[in-house]
């Protein structure tokens, strides 16, 4: 019994790592962590389930190795979500929860979980930036109203994280839903190269009436003859 939960977890770590992670994040050094990390907790859970203190040891082990993971080294959220997933699929194999159709539906839940999360199409337009404007920015309106100038987007929390008054300048983490139809394009700037070729060619050997600067060197045309 014990290798068709091993080869259940080995099926579920593959479709977490290489079906979901790699292939929407392309992250291959965390690959390698979640693939070594889910062997390993379900070697040490698979040889503490026999003992009385198995449960306990192996939720303590889950404990221990994920501060330990943690802080080695800094980790999106997501990428928090597919790791502890990947644990909680080796212990969930390891501990070997009879019947076996309980644990292969734990291992599906946490994978069916991920999948939809974690999906491209779950609120496309949310996104979270910090962003570096050119001026110190006080008031609520004015930062609000700029940073959705910027980022084509409705603000929904702005959190001023340094406000620069020496150098203007405003570093503001952002989290907001990004709609570009919603707001205007920037408008052209006169005299902007754009206008300069957009504009009517003159004549060549010619200077218009409006251009003419006496003492240029061409006099304007007379009207009849002399």
């Amino acid at each position: 019994m014990n290798l068709l939960f091993i080869a259940a977890d080995l099926a579920a770590i593959s479709i977490l790592t290489f079906a979901l992670y790699l292939r929407r994040h392309r992250r291959r050094d965390l690959v390698v962590s979640y693939l070594g990390m889910n062997v390993g907790v379900l070697a040490v859970a698979t040889a503490l389930s026999g003992s009385a203190a198995g449960l306990g040891l192996g939720l303590g082990l889950f404990g221990v190795l994920s501060i330990i993971r943690l802080r080695s080294t800094e980790l999106a959220q997501h990428e928090v979500a597919y790791y502890f997933s990947a644990l909680a699929l080796g212990l969930i194999a390891g501990l070997g929860i009879e019947p076996f159709w309980l644990t292969a539906s734990l291992m599906a839940l946490v994978l069916a979980v991920m999948f939809v999360g974690d999906h491209p199409r779950l609120l496309p337009a949310h996104r979270h930036q910090t962003v570096i404007l050119d001026r110190a920015i006080a008031g609520d309106r004015e930062l609000y109203a700029r940073l959705e100038e910027v980022l084509h987007g409705r603000v929904h929390s702005a959190t001023v994280q340094q406000l620069d008054l020496v150098n203007d300048k405003t570093i503001v983490d952002v989290r907001y839903a990004y709609s570009p139809g919603s707001f205007p394009a920037a408008p052209s700037v006169p005299g902007s190269l754009a206008d300069l070729a957009t504009a009517a060619p003159h004549t060549a050997g010619t200077i218009p009436a409006a251009e003419y600067i006496p003492g240029a060197g061409q006099a304007p045309a007379q009207a009849g003859a002399a």
